[in-house]
């Protein structure tokens, strides 16, 4: 059931409501519901405005899997997984599916006829026709098989699915699929062994599933929904994988305790009486009123004019002397009801007012009645019925249809001695009159009676009633309906108190009826052969009902959408008997296809072993291995009783992390008019804001609050928590910081180990950064929370938790823990959370080593060498004492990418400035400008115009707005926008072609719309034509088809890409891949891990572009293992966010065309990612030598940190010069995730700007393999900011990074670690470099060693780094070292 603009309107009224999320902030849930045909419509006409749009049966459900494992992997549930597609609706339902399936067809039609008059030539495949999602059509029960083998490959297959019961209930079954959804909710509810605490889901479009959900009383209950754009038109998608798309996440947690807020007067009027649960079902009965699937919106109550609000106020009036409340669980109170409605019916005269007032005002300008021809007609209709007996009222003027008519009449009533009770009666006769006219005009009756009325009453309470009936105890009446296209006035609504409202239970439609119930003549194509006759035949009984042509009514709405379709409703038994004779000419095939069938539910039975067979073979293979178990559940399996009561939220002390509440901070709340920005623009309405309280404890010193947070994990960003640990505290004039080795992420909640804490106090920027930071929170709680945070006196410093990583400890026992981003930001303590208790489920949890690397697990290397290599753990039963584990490595054959890296420039694309281009092509660079983005072409002339259609004749490569270029055509820089050779091209074209619309464009250049009859001014001229071949020249051009891309994504050209695939298919030629048995420790292998997701593997790999990459993500859109090519960078506000775009050396099912010849590209965020190229630059010397990489502490922190900006591979004349232009925000676009200038901010990582000249001073020659003649720069820069909460302006010194040494021939491993220590001394990766390529020449002599580090005794306090092991070579043969990591033989 959708209810138009409600979940807007109550998104923004509750701004903390819905959040937006991307896929590593989802909480963890027990159940996920999909309200299945939201997927099916995205999947198969993404875009209806599109006519040329085409697309096969084979990809739409390729793509619905697709969509299916993305949410899966997503919400990733526990328990349930429950597919639920609209089976045969109730018939109260089908009218509306009628009116819309109806409306949809005619403006299909209409769309293509449009596009027919402009000349365009459309494809000739038939569109997809979107009234085939229905059920009992052969659409439908091709998709059912697909859905079925689906579920047994992902059960067969897939281990996340393996603990999961995946309930599908298909259209066979009977139901809308989100109320069968709740049939199963609530009998899961009505269970002695339901767990309170479980966590639900739904995932779902239609806006009244937050009433849904609330009908459950279920304390942690989300709906998930993709990100909701209002404003602005439908436009070409950009193609994006599911893994991109931005969620909204509406916790009706939250939901629960802003109805809360909005009727908390009330306490003060009942008192003990006040109970939310019942308040929260009457909140859901006032929902109703302003309209839905089932009934129409009661005359004049729109959401937009302030309905709810309304309902709302009526109902704090008068709740407390109704002695009760209006819904008791699902049974509605008439006595409560009727008193509720006349308080409401208050409105009726109210509006009837304002438009009376008008209208008398009117009255007296014009001079004389004003009638309405359509009610004047009515009237003497009505008249002409009763003869001579004319009532008082039908001698009177008529009033209004609509407000916005202005139409009414004198009365003709007896002048009295009194002129306000004149004035009264007058304006109750016109009310009656105005009243009268409505049901005349809309409903078409004679005689408005008393009967009538009472009719209208009794309908209207009886859909109400059986709503409710539907959604707290499912469907009571199959065969009921609302036979009305239109509601009646409130104050029309009496005397209901003593009705008698029961219903007849019915069965169901067959799928065949509902089809000729629902669908259009133009969709006769979906019904069986034997039944089209019926739709089409002018002989037929029932032809009535599929009019060709019909009206609508947009009865006070505005949108086209939202619209009354005016066609007669179906009679049942005449539909039924119609269909008799035609019933025996259905084949076999069809036959089947006509019948219910239950809900099944699959599990995971290893037991099981048999071969299932692909529906599609050619698309999906078979399954040889299947593992599925199913059961068919009985239709009325999940009925519940009518007195069945939900169990009443008991909320436990435990705080479930993902899952918010307003609870843990103390503030006061109050509605006001802020202009809060929940969806691209300022809300209208009133917003429900939250003020936060001081603290009790008075004004909070800098040094107090870092005694209590410092070092320690908080909850930050409430109401929405997340956990971060704080690195650092500041009141804007003392900062207190950690001060910790780098690589080091500690959290200090032990009182025997107080944090390494380090204060300086601040200097003059720092202090307007602090401010700058103070402003931000503030702004951020303000205009898109809707909270107001007052005054902030201390910001804490913090980083955001990642994920969880099991770490080895000694004596071979492993541990879960938290990772932090390196990602610093500021939070205001006031707005952060202590002293909580968070519940973390207990997932799979190892305990040792043995538990986590069994035999036969799929690891990976992070450390060298095979740095990224996939392996498989080996028997380690004799090593894993020692604490190492055996495994067997692929290294296969890299591609060889460093000659296209130096020779890039002779592909790239080059763009120049728009003068440029302009001087070329002889105009202006504002012609340039304007004709590369979008120019609107009208009907008429600029004094005349026809009509609002326009023609969009622009070349559209830019997108200011959305910050989107289109690669290969412009680019945006920090100061303009620049295009390429292609543009000049085409643009060179549009002029010599259509001259005439540059010449008026240049005349007029402040105009927006430009006219036909203004550019083709000529009688022989038609415009409408001219406009027509332009919009086809330009749609048959390949630039139309190229998708475009944020201006934040650094990217390489479609050139570029092209040649990295083929010096791939060269490496594969090759198939050199070899196996190497490796003993390794643990330390340096990554196990993909359900809790890891969200863990970066190598925290300081740096990522560039033309690095190579694995992916290491199980259950992912990638297959696992797979290698590939990064040829773009996105940039984002957080480090968690920033997504490669990655070229993968094969084609996989949901792979993306990235600029490339097939489907092998993917955006992938970096915790799926291992850097192999990362490793080949921090493994400095050849596998050849012979080598001891001394352990150490991470020394990442520092010994990369300026590395990046120069030391990228990319020629001097390459456009692709890391992080330029377009870093508005400082948003640091081809970051790396290592790096401390990663592609994130925050307040530790003030950007450094370069200017040009540093980029290509940078080192040039990577030609060069010896050394280079001149150290670069930045290697003797070692001021990286130390992210664990040193002051940024004092840069860590001589921090050792270690040093790589070569042996002799002969000469022991022992000798180079003397007992006594000797001063450390800093070592350059430059002079290590010189010295390893001095030596390896076997002629230079050898530097003494520098002395070792400290090694702790235990590696279980300080994290290692990759390279932290030591190995020899000695005669082809690798053996561990004193500290070795690593042991092979090759």
């Amino acid at each position: 059931m959708g209810v138009p603009k409600f979940y807007r309107w109550i998104s923004e009224r509750y701004p903390c409501l819905s959040e937006v999320v991307k896929e590593h902030q989802i909480p963890e849930f027990d159940n996920l519901y999909l309200d299945m045909n939201g997927i099916i419509h995205q999947c198969s006409h993404p875009n209806d405005e599109d006519v040329h749009f085409r697309i096969s049966e084979e990809k739409i459900f390729a793509d619905i899997f697709h969509y299916l494992e993305v949410l899966f992997r997503i919400i990733k549930p526990r328990k349930v997984f429950f597919m639920a597609v609209d089976g045969v609706a109730p018939r109260a339902k089908m009218n509306q599916q009628r009116g819309r399936r109806f409306r949809s067809a005619k403006e299909a039609e209409d769309k293509i006829k449009k596009a027919l008059e402009k000349g365009e030539v459309l494809p000739t495949e038939a569109r997809f026709d979107s009234n085939c999602i229905t059920p009992g059509t052969d659409f439908m029960a091709r998709l059912q098989e697909q859905l079925k083998y689906f579920v047994n490959n992902k059960i067969s297959t897939d281990t996340l699915w393996h603990n999961v019961r995946v309930y599908l209930s298909g259209h066979e079954t009977p139901g809308e699929g989100e109320h069968k959804i709740m049939e199963f909710i609530r009998s899961e509810n009505a269970t002695p062994e339901h767990n309170p605490n479980t966590r639900h889901c739904l995932y779902g479009l239609d806006a009244d599933l937050m009433m849904l959900g609330l009908t459950s009383h279920e304390p942690n209950f989300s709906l998930l929904r993709e990100e909701v754009r209002f404003g602005g038109k439908k436009s070409q998608k950009r193609i994006t994988a599911p893994e991109e798309t931005t969620f909204h996440l509406l916790h009706l947690s939250l939901m629960r305790e802003y109805i809360d807020y909005e009727f908390s007067s009330l306490r003060n009027h009942i008192g003990s009486d006040y109970d939310l649960e019942r308040i929260i079902d009457d909140w859901i009965l006032m929902g109703f009123l302003v309209g839905n699937d089932f009934i129409p919106h009661l005359p004049h109550l729109h959401i937009n004019h302030d309905a709810l609000p309304l309902l709302y106020k009526t109902y704090i009036t008068v709740l407390p002397s109704l002695g009760g409340y209006l819904n008791e669980n699902g049974h509605l109170n008439l006595r409560t009801f009727e008193k509720y409605l006349e308080k409401l019916a208050e409105f009726d005269r109210e509006h009837f007012n304002d438009v009376f007032v008008d209208l008398k005002w009117f009255e007296s300008k014009v001079g004389n009645k004003y009638l309405n021809e359509a009610a004047g007609l009515a009237a003497e209709k009505e008249a002409a019925c009763k003869g001579a007996n004319k009532s008082q009222d039908s001698s009177l003027g008529l009033a209004a249809l609509t407000p916005s008519d202005g139409v009414t009449g004198k009365g003709k009533g007896t002048v009295g001695d009194d002129d306000e009770e004149e004035e009264d009666d007058m304006f109750e006769t016109e009310f009656r009159q105005y009243k009268r006219t409505y049901y005349m005009t809309k409903m078409g009756v004679d005689v408005v009676s008393d009967e009538f009325l009472a009719r209208q009453a009794k309908c209207y309470v009886e859909g109400i009633q059986w709503i409710l009936h539907y959604y707290y105890h499912g469907v009571q009446s199959w065969s009921w309906y609302y036979p009305y296209h239109y509601a009646p006035f409130l104050s029309d609504i009496r005397n209901i108190a003593g009705l008698k409202l029961t219903f007849d239970l019915g069965k169901p439609f067959m799928p065949f009826q509902q089809l000729l119930a629902v669908l259009p003549a133009a969709s006769k194509e979906l019904l069986p052969t034997s039944y089209r006759p019926l739709m089409t035949s002018e002989i037929s009984p029932i032809i009535e009902y599929y009019p060709l042509d019909f009206k609508t009514d947009l009865n006070g709405k505005q949108q086209e959408w939202e619209a009354v379709v005016l066609i007669p409703f179906i009679d049942e038994r005449c539909l039924l008997a119609a269909m008799e004779p035609c019933n025996h000419k259905l084949t076999k095939e069809e036959k089947a296809r006509n019948c219910h069938t239950e809900c099944e539910v699959y599990t995971y039975d290893g037991e099981m072993d048999f071969p299932y067979t692909s529906p599609l073979p050619h698309l999906f293979p078979d399954i040889i291995h299947c593992h599925a178990r199913n059961a068919y559940i009985p239709m009325d399996a999940w009925h519940v009783p009518l007195d069945h009561v939900s169990r009443r939220l008991d909320r436990s002390a435990l705080y479930f992390c993902g899952f918010p509440t307003l609870q843990h901070i103390k503030h006061k709340y109050f509605k006001r008019k802020s202009g809060v920005v929940v969806f691209q623009q300022s809300s209208r309405g009133e917003n429900m804001m939250l003020e936060i309280l001081p603290s009790e404890e008075g004004e909070m010193l800098c040094d107090d609050v870092a005694a209590q947070v410092l070092g320690k994990s908080v909850f930050v960003n409430w109401p929405h928590l997340e956990e971060s640990r704080i690195i650092a505290v500041s009141d804007g004039e003392t900062k207190f910081s950690l001060e910790e080795p780098p690589g080091v992420q500690r959290v200090y909640d032990s009182p025997s180990t107080p944090p390494p804490t380090r204060v300086v106090c601040l200097s003059d920027k720092e202090q307007k950064d602090w401010v700058k930071d103070v402003q931000g929170i503030t702004e951020h709680f303000l205009k898109r929370k809707g909270i107001m945070v007052n005054e902030t006196e201390v910001v804490l410093y913090g980083q955001l938790l990642t994920g969880r990583k099991y770490v080895p400890k000694a004596n071979g026992a492993v541990e879960l823990e938290k990772q932090w981003a390196k990602q610093v930001l500021p939070f205001a303590f006031q707005t952060v959370v202590k002293d909580i208790e968070a519940f973390y489920s207990s997932l799979t949890c190892f305990k040792s080593l043995d538990e986590l690397f069994p035999q036969a697990t799929t690891v990976f290397m992070v450390g060298n060498p095979y740095y990224g290599a996939m392996g498989e753990v080996q028997d380690s039963s004799d090593v894993i004492k020692d604490g190492r584990v055996r495994v067997v490595f692929n290294v296969p054959h890299e591609p060889q990418l460093e000659p296209l890296i130096q020779n890039q420039h002779k592909y790239c694309v080059r763009y120049s400035p728009g003068y440029v281009l302009a001087s070329r092509l002889g105009t202006t660079s504002y012609l340039v400008s304007r004709f590369s983005g979008s120019i609107f072409i009208g009907r008429g002339s600029k004094r005349n115009p026809c009509g609002e259609q326009k023609a969009n004749v622009g070349l559209n490569l830019k997108f200011n707005k959305k910050n989107e270029e289109v690669p290969g055509y412009t680019k945006r820089t920090e100061k303009e926008w620049v295009y390429s050779a292609a543009v000049e091209e085409l643009l060179g074209e549009y002029l010599d072609r259509f001259p005439e619309v540059f010449n008026t464009v240049s005349r007029n250049s402040h105009d927006d719309v430009f006219y036909e009859d203004d550019i083709w001014p000529g009688v022989d001229q038609n415009g409408a034509e001219k406009v027509a071949e332009i919009t086809s020249w330009l749609k048959g051009h390949p630039v139309s088809s190229i998708s475009r891309a944020s201006c934040d994504l650094q990217v390489l050209d479609s050139a570029i890409v092209e040649r990295i695939e083929d010096a791939v298919e060269k490496a594969k030629v090759k198939k050199s891949t070899k196996k190497v048995r490796v003993t390794v420790k643990p330390h340096l292998l990554f196990r993909p891990l359900e809790q890891q997701q969200g863990v970066v593997p190598d925290p300081d790999a740096e990522y560039r572009l033309f690095d190579r990459v694995v992916n290491i993500r199980e259950s992912f859109t990638v297959p696992l293992g797979l290698r590939g090519t990064v040829v773009g960078i996105k940039g984002a506000e957080r480090e968690a966010e920033v997504l490669y775009e990655v070229l993968f050396d094969e084609d996989f099912a949901g792979g993306l065309n990235v600029r490339s010849s097939s489907p092998r590209g993917y955006r992938v965020p970096p915790c799926a990612l291992i850097n192999l190229s990362h490793g080949g630059r921090a493994d400095h010397t050849s596998h050849k030598l012979t080598a001891i990489v001394k352990p150490q502490p991470v020394a990442g922190a520092n010994f990369h940190s300026q590395r990046q900006l120069a030391g990228l591979n990319h020629s001097p004349r390459s456009p692709f010069i890391p992080m330029q232009h377009n870093n508005k925000q400082g948003v640091v676009k081809a970051a790396s995730q290592g790096n401390r200038n990663s592609p994130s901010k925050g307040p530790f990582q003030k950007q450094q700007g370069r200017s040009k000249e540093e980029y290509s001073n940078a080192w040039q020659s990577p030609q060069n393999m010896g050394p280079p003649n001149k150290p670069p720069a930045h290697w003797q820069n070692n001021e990286g900011h130390s992210q664990q909460g040193r002051n940024h302006t004092n840069p860590n010194k001589s921090v050792p990074v270690g040093g790589i040494r070569l042996l002799k021939k002969n000469e022991d491993v022992d000798s180079l670690f003397p007992s006594q220590n000797t001063a450390n001394k800093a070592s350059t990766e430059f002079e290590d470099l010189i010295a390893s390529l001095k030596i390896s020449a076997g002629n230079q002599q050898t530097p003494p060693p520098p002395a070792p580090p400290q090694v702790p005794a235990s590696h279980s306090d300080v994290p290692l780094s990759p390279q932290s092991f030591a190995m020899v070579s000695i005669g082809g043969a690798w053996t561990g070292g004193a500290e070795g990591g690593l042991r092979c033989s090759i």
